[in-house]
């Protein structure tokens, strides 16, 4: 996992939020800030997001190195209602393949006057490694967020968890919250786990098989438990993560019926949390391996709506990088 450089490269020298790399290390302060200024984009209907002219002229470039349609999508989504031009760019089909090196692309596309690069790399650090780049090389005005790197952080996820939590529970301190399933090669894992403490969410759990938990969560504050039911226990939250196969090394699971079996989020283990506790799932569900779809389906999934507010959330931190806010 990449070390946080000193002071905090994710805000400038006057505290305000330069890039958004890791909720890691994020004051209290500026996580509430970018979900207000979230909620300020949501229209009066849940499934309705404003479209503002905060971001006209600015120009935003989807930097993909690992395929994500789903969190693509809703960045451009995002970036457009924001009134900004947006580039996508296919990087495995392009400069990476011809041996450019990251850093290089980087320069070349800050000469076309880049306002903002939304990064997602398979290597743990490299959005870091880019900022760190701008610094140095005098190009400061340009923002970098994080949209997924390696095993280490999703932030935007986090926070569009943390926005749709505030949703329907109003207030994170006195929640139980849960993590099911593949926590050790979960970047999600990671940044919900941040937000929810940062946030004063007084009991956090990881449910899943030894072989899935990672070492030190008890360090983080968050209560381990192999047993799904034991875990599930009167929690007010329950967040169901897929399993990664692509970045599983080895044999960690017999088969994904002997896991559903005892982790899988059925009917009658969501019984065993409170009667108003939400299902959240970061996408994408594997039906039958981590959820049954009569839960998927059911009155207490909020998995479309987190879709929705995550337009929001994206809409909120890069109008706050772009200095449109606050």
């Amino acid at each position: 996992m990449p070390k946080i450089l000193h002071n905090n490269p994710q805000l400038n020298k006057n505290g305000e939020l330069q890039h958004l790399l890791s909720i890691e290390g994020l004051p209290k302060s500026i996580v509430n800030h970018i979900l207000d200024t979230a909620s300020s984009f949501v229209g009066i209907s849940d499934r309705e997001v404003k479209k503002v002219p905060l971001m006209r002229g600015k120009s935003v470039f989807n930097l993909f190195f690992e395929n994500s349609t789903r969190t693509r999508t809703t960045f451009e989504i995002a970036a457009k209602r924001l009134s900004a031009d947006v580039i996508n760019l296919n990087i495995q089909a392009s400069s990476a393949s011809k041996g450019e090196s990251l850093l290089d692309t980087i320069d070349n596309l800050s000469a076309m006057h880049a306002d903002m690069f939304v990064v997602r790399h398979a290597q743990s650090g490299a959005p870091y490694l880019i900022a760190k780049h701008l610094v140095e090389t005098g190009q400061s005005h340009v923002h970098v967020v994080n949209a997924g790197d390696g095993r280490h952080a999703h932030p935007t996820q986090g926070l569009l968890d943390m926005y749709t939590i505030r949703h329907y529970k109003k207030d994170f301190t006195n929640l139980r919250v849960a993590i099911v399933g593949d926590i050790l090669h979960s970047r999600v894992a990671r940044s919900d786990i941040h937000a929810l403490t940062t946030l004063g969410v007084p009991e956090v759990r990881a449910i899943g098989p030894h072989t899935l938990l990672p070492g030190g969560l008890d360090q983080m504050g968050v209560r381990t438990f192999t047993d799904m039911n034991e875990g599930l226990k009167d929690v007010d939250v329950i967040i169901m993560l897929r399993l990664q196969s692509e970045r599983m090394s080895g044999a960690l699971l017999p088969s994904a019926q002997e896991y559903f079996k005892s982790y899988g989020l059925t009917p009658e283990r969501l019984a065993l949390a409170k009667p108003d506790a939400i299902v959240m799932h970061p996408g994408p569900m594997n039906r039958g391996v981590e959820i049954d779809s009569a839960v998927a389906d059911g009155s207490q999934a909020v998995i479309l709506p987190q879709v929705t507010f995550g337009i929001a959330v994206r809409m909120a931190v890069m109008s706050i990088l772009a200095g449109t806010h606050g």
